[in-house]
């Protein structure tokens, strides 16, 4: 025997199953037995390595198939310039110390071959790459920033990144294209510094594009000059800031995109059904429509509605839109955002409400601007408010996510015989601390350090 993980509880990620002792043999990367006997968990087996779980709980690795920022590639939906090296090291090291162990890059416009160049090292997660090639995101992301983007990636097609290794279609849409939180944290404010020398921080960002937009990005939504004034006072942006080019600087930042963004979501749409991959759609307040459509036009597609608990949604509207997508076959994919214990810009009301209703399929992290909170803690949240059981919280980040991007993870996030042996053993009193990290049967973090 390879590994033996032993004396700990166990939560095999089918929604159900939580064994008070077990013991997980591994050889060659797969697990091989399950015994849940309290004797034989404790028992001394002889393997290559063990891992003594006692006070922990072992479960399937996290399979976390919405983040960004961990490839080398264009970056976002806008196919801005890679981000830096430095930066994707310490993102892929987060994921994997938050119990991460099979990550889907999904800002879709980067080739499967950028995984890992320049100063990016190859990495012990399994990390794999979406591809939303289609004219519109394309046209979209140009309009947005595209400087991440040459030739190839212009010329790139769905069919030539399924062939070189990607594994699901999207993101469709994003918060640079869509008006949501990339515009907010990134772009606003660059535009507010460029045109008036002054800072803006996100949260004030947000609020002046509500005040021009609403949330539905109508110019029709917005407030009068005067209001707006009184907007921009709010934010301390008052004197010698005026109404019209606040309004105009918003406009010419978020709009230009939104159409073809929009758009996209049909191609995107059309080309899961064709091809039978998962897709991941940007689902928000301005796009919820627009998703709805394309899953009522292509019932046979695996449609994902990313982190349906987007903070432009009221509560009880993020539940009424996720129960419409899920009554016509939509996967319901939440994101834990910045929203759970960080508090940066989002707060958590459209999550509980969603998970409250029953909604929820899978669980991701996305972006936040590099801010996210981990899957564990948001999954230790729900146990501890006692809105989900253990069994039930962890298979929304392990064997629900497998069931859905099979092409990706069809082989782990259940503990069972012939599963790839990727396994976390975390604190049996809190799921978010991770202490030991399995992958393909390997020790990659022990003790709570990188190997």
């Amino acid at each position: 025997m390879d590994l033996v993980i032993r004396n700990g509880g166990l939560i095999t990620g089918d929604g159900k199953t939580f064994h008070k002792q077990a013991a997980v043999y591994v050889r060659r990367g797969r697990i091989v037995d399950i015994n849940t006997a309290e004797s034989a968990a404790g028992a001394e087996i002889t393997a290559r390595e063990t891992i003594d779980a006692a006070g922990g709980i072992v479960m399937p690795g996290i399979i976390n198939a919405h983040a960004h920022g961990c490839i080398r590639g264009p970056s976002m939906p806008s196919g801005s310039k890679p981000i830096e090296g430095e930066d994707v090291a310490y993102f892929r090291n987060r994921h994997l110390l938050q119990g991460t162990t099979t990550l889907l890059n999904v800002c879709g416009l980067a080739m499967a071959d950028e995984i890992d160049v320049d100063e990016a090292e190859p990495h012990s997660m399994d990390i794999r790459v979406s591809t939303a090639h289609t004219p519109k995101n394309i046209e979209a992301a140009l309009v947005v920033d595209g400087k991440g983007l040459s030739i190839r990636h212009l010329r790139a097609t769905i069919d030539d990144l399924l062939a070189s290794g990607a594994v699901a279609l999207g993101e469709a849409g994003g918060g640079q294209t869509l008006g949501g939180g990339a515009q907010e944290y990134r772009f606003i404010p660059q535009a507010f510094q460029q045109a008036f020398g002054v800072e803006v921080t996100p949260a004030a960002a947000r609020r002046l594009k509500n005040a021009v937009l609403g949330r539905y990005l109508d110019p029709v939504d917005g407030l009068s000059n005067s209001k707006l004034t009184d907007e921009l006072d709010h934010c301390g942006l008052s004197g010698g800031i005026e109404a019209d080019r606040v309004r105009d600087i918003i406009m010419q930042s978020v709009m230009p995109s939104v159409a073809l963004s929009l758009a996209g979501f049909d191609e995107i749409a059309r080309e899961a059904e064709r091809v039978g991959y998962p897709a991941i759609f940007h689902n928000a307040a301005p796009s919820a429509k627009r998703l709805i459509a394309a899953v009522e036009k292509h019932p046979k597609a695996r449609l994902v509605a990313g982190h349906s608990n987007h903070p432009s949604f009221l509560p009880e509207e993020a539940v009424s839109i996720a129960q419409n997508l899920s009554g016509k076959g939509a996967i319901i994919d939440v994101s834990t955002l910045d929203c759970i214990g960080t508090r940066w810009r989002n707060d958590p009301s459209n999550l509980d409400a969603l998970i409250d209703a029953g909604c929820v399929d899978t669980i991701s992290t996305d972006f936040a601007g590099g801010h996210w909170d981990g899957i564990l803690e948001s999954i230790q949240r729900m146990v501890r408010k006692k809105q989900l059981s253990a069994a039930e919280a962890v298979a929304l980040a392990t064997g629900n996510v497998a069931r859905v991007f099979n092409q990706m993870a069809g082989d782990r996030g259940l503990i069972e015989k012939g599963k790839r042996a990727d396994l976390i053993v975390v604190d049996h009193v809190n799921l978010s601390r991770v202490r030991h990290v399995v992958i393909a049967g390997r020790i990659v973090v022990r003790n709570g350090r990188l190997i």
